[in-house]
């Protein structure tokens, strides 16, 4: 039998917009919070590729398909690129951008009354 999910406050709503990103430790495990348009979305923070503390990387856009000697730049501030190799990841699904197969492990954020727990 599973153990039921427990919520872990982590900050505010307000003050994670403000930063864009939070790391939080819970149950002895990182996890990094990120704030995209209107919508929270964590992440633990190891890369799958080296363990590197992926979400402690840059947070930026990638170049998008295009044609040859085309260069279209998108998905501004939501790419996740890892400090150690420069893997990118989507912020908004966690999936590695090049392989389909790896992806950051997910956790859940709720918001109540402009607080934001981690449910685990």
């Amino acid at each position: 039998m599973s153990k039921p999910a427990i919520r872990h406050h982590v900050c505010a709503a307000e003050e994670l917009k403000l930063q864009g990103r939070r790391i939080a430790t819970v149950k002895g495990q990182e996890i990094g919070i990120f704030v995209v348009g209107d919508r929270y979305y964590a992440w633990r923070n190891m890369c799958p590729h080296g363990g590197a503390p992926v979400c402690e990387g840059v947070v930026c856009g990638t170049r998008l398909p295009s044609l040859v000697y085309e260069y279209e730049y998108g998905k501004e501030r939501e790419i996740l690129r890892c400090p150690w190799h420069g893997w990118e990841f989507d912020l908004l699904t966690g999936m590695h951008l090049v392989d389909e197969s790896v992806k950051l492990r997910e956790y859940r954020v709720e918001e109540e009354d402009g607080e934001l727990y981690l449910i685990m």
